[in-house]
């Protein structure tokens, strides 16, 4: 039997957080891409490949403090920790595989994809 206490919540916000940046890198490195000049399939490519070790590091550092609350931590620390590791590891399956499993079955299919539209907030000036 499990409880959801207030710092489980906390981990529960931070993981999501830590989700949101995982997909922003990736979108991020796909619109770096297409900047120079990649055509959609390869900068999609390219995109998951490079930020795949930002998001590695990110994540593996933050499950390593997360293993050291839930080694030396008690109580309500523990129980962050547990909700923190757990939700990593899920994070960091859904960014890597599940979010390019998604986008190949949505991209990948269009042989001949001419133009990916990936929102632009604002141009920076050079």
């Amino acid at each position: 039997q499990a409880t959801l206490t207030l710092p489980g919540i906390a981990a529960i916000a931070l993981t999501l957080g830590m989700a949101i940046d995982a997909n922003v890198l990736i979108n991020e490195r796909i619109r770096e891409e297409l900047r120079n000049g990649s055509s959609p399939q390869a900068a999609i490519t390219a995109g998951y490949e490079r930020a795949f070790d930002t998001i590695l590091d990110s994540n593996i550092t933050t499950l390593i403090a997360g293993i050291a609350l839930l080694v030396f931590g008690s109580g309500p620390v523990r129980g962050f920790a547990v909700v923190h590791c757990l939700g990593i590891m899920t994070s960091m399956f859904s960014a890597i595989l599940v979010s390019r499993m998604l986008v190949n079955l949505i991209y990948g299919r269009k042989r001949k994809l001419e133009k990916l539209s990936i929102g632009q907030v604002w141009k920076p000036s050079n």
